[in-house]
């Protein structure tokens, strides 16, 4: 199976992916006896680092959509 760009950001961009790996850490640092404070501290900033993942391709499949749409509008113009 091959992997596109599509997909990673599709994957990327996915809360359930950010919450998986959000409950991963969590799991690991607490098997690793990490104050619950730090785990605090990890687990916000995976997860604003995801939200902001997240909104960045979000905002550029809207952009590209966009600029196709008005490519499309343009060429189908009068002659």
């Amino acid at each position: 199976m091959t992997i596109t760009k599509a997909d990673i950001i599709r994957k990327l961009s996915s809360r359930k992916f950010w919450v998986c790996l959000v409950a991963f850490v969590s799991a690991l640092l607490t098997a690793f006896n990490v104050p619950e404070a730090s785990i605090s501290q990890v687990v916000s900033i995976v997860m604003a680092f995801g939200a902001l993942i997240a909104y960045i391709f979000c905002e550029g499949w809207v952009d590209k959509a966009r600029a196709e749409n008005q490519t499309e509008v343009d060429n189908s113009g009068v002659d």
